[in-house]
């Protein structure tokens, strides 16, 4: 499989979905609520459709937060899927702190091998994929760009080193009693510890790209939360360990949502 050709696809519908995110950040927004009661933005559903219409093609399902969710007796035949997430951090949007992304990733056999992620509000994009273990950072001056100038302008990125000091990645909406124990685990062992907290999949990002340690995840999330940022964190060596299994996360199950887990070095 050429994840070249699937990459360069998911890279041109992040950033088209993030140009038309922004158009709607600078506006006034309209938020509604889903029967769930998270928040549902017009950003949301134009995002997805713009990605929609790139990953339709490849003729690869797609399970999306913004599509009808597949029957699984249907999903539990595929080999492939997209898993998207076209506006993760809805809250982060709606707060217009800046902090939310675009994932999208591919799933072979239920394991993430491909993970975009797309920072709109700061042009940042990191992609990555399992099989060449690499994963790159660009940022960019517009929305707009070639993927040949991204491949131009893109800087490869790995995990920190350890040190005395160890930086925690959590949550400005979700820091649970059971994150905070983790925390306090981490002091007895006579660490000093550093929480820094970010909103939607920057938290992948974070480790990714050597600016913590470890993200601990003690609340729920779906699938398409996680799997880009799955992909791009297994990409450059670190672990997203399931606390039920031990083992990584995996995809495409008939229950989309997650088990907590815990995203760390090897």
């Amino acid at each position: 499989m050429n994840l070249e050709i699937y990459l360069k696809i998911a890279v041109n519908a992040a950033l088209e979905a993030g140009a038309k995110i922004m158009e709607i950040y600078d506006s006034v927004v309209e938020v509604k609520y889903k029967e769930d009661k998270s928040p549902l933005t017009q950003a949301d559903k134009e995002a997805n459709t713009i990605i929609n219409n790139y990953l339709i093609p490849t003729e690869i399902p797609i399970i999306s937060e913004e599509n009808k969710q597949i029957d699984f007796e249907t999903r539990k035949q595929w080999r492939f899927c997209w898993i998207v997430d076209p506006l993760d951090g809805t809250k982060e949007f709606i707060k217009r702190n800046g902090e939310f992304t675009i994932n999208i990733a591919l799933v072979d056999n239920r394991k993430p091998v491909l993970g975009v992620i797309y920072v709109p509000v700061l042009k940042e994009l990191y992609f990555g994929d399992t099989v060449d273990k690499t994963v790159f950072k660009a940022i960019l001056s517009k929305h707009q760009n070639s993927f040949e100038s991204i491949m131009k302008k893109k800087t490869k990125i790995g995990p920190k080193q350890r040190t005395d000091l160890i930086q925690v990645v959590g949550s400005r909406s979700h820091m649970s009693e059971e994150t905070l124990d983790y925390i306090k685990s981490i002091k007895k062992e006579g660490k000093t510890v550093e929480v820094v907290s970010k909103g939607s999949s920057l938290k992948f990002c974070l480790l990714a790209e050597g600016l913590a340690d470890v993200y601990p995840r003690f609340a729920p999330t779906m699938e398409w939360d996680t799997a880009a940022g799955q992909a791009i964190c297994e990409s450059v060596g670190l672990e997203v360990i399931s606390n039920e299994t031990n083992l990584p996360l995996l995809y495409n199950k008939e229950n989309l949502l997650n088990a907590w887990f815990i995203v760390k070095n090897q």
